[in-house]
């Protein structure tokens, strides 16, 4: 065999040898991450749920979700563990309501320009759709194009 039918077969396990170390070294950091969770830390949850650590066991964690309501979690069911500054500010919103950002109004009234003018409807009128009744017009509603003149009904048929 020469070395041009190996290579592919070289080149393939390489990367696979490259993916299985990267994904090994990611569970390592997480491993180490949920090895430094101590009493009072904040964490997220990996469904989204923010708690702070009551108490850390081998392979569980006691977390206070709310004040007063404890819950027992998997110690990989956690997603991430937050800094005092991060948490607090997710949690607590500090800090979040001080910014340069414009507040975007509820309704689109202050968009217009035009505060001084009443958009309320008073009147019961109806509004035209464009579709008229036959009534409203006083006539009878026209026939079909393809209507015969022979009234047959309840299968009556030309047929002899």
């Amino acid at each position: 065999m020469s070395i041009v039918t190996l290579l592919p077969f070289i080149v393939l396990i390489g990367a696979m040898f490259l993916m299985t170390r990267s994904a090994k070294k990611k569970q390592q950091q997480a491993v180490e991450m949920r090895n430094q969770m101590q009493p009072g830390t904040g964490v997220r949850t990996i469904g989204g749920m923010y708690a702070t650590v009551k108490e850390v066991g081998d392979d569980t964690v006691l977390l206070e979700v709310a004040p007063g309501v404890h819950a027992v979690y998997a110690k990989n069911a956690v997603g991430a563990v937050l800094d005092d500054d991060e948490y607090n500010r997710i949690v607590h919103g500090d800090g979040d309501l001080k910014s340069d950002t414009p507040v975007v109004p509820d309704d689109a009234s202050s968009l217009t320009g035009a505060d001084d003018v009443d958009t309320t409807v008073t009147d019961d009128t109806k509004i035209d759709l464009g579709k008229k009744d036959v009534a409203d017009e006083g006539g009878t509603a026209p026939e079909a194009k393809d209507a015969k003149a022979d009234d047959k009904r309840d299968g009556d048929t030309d047929a002899k």
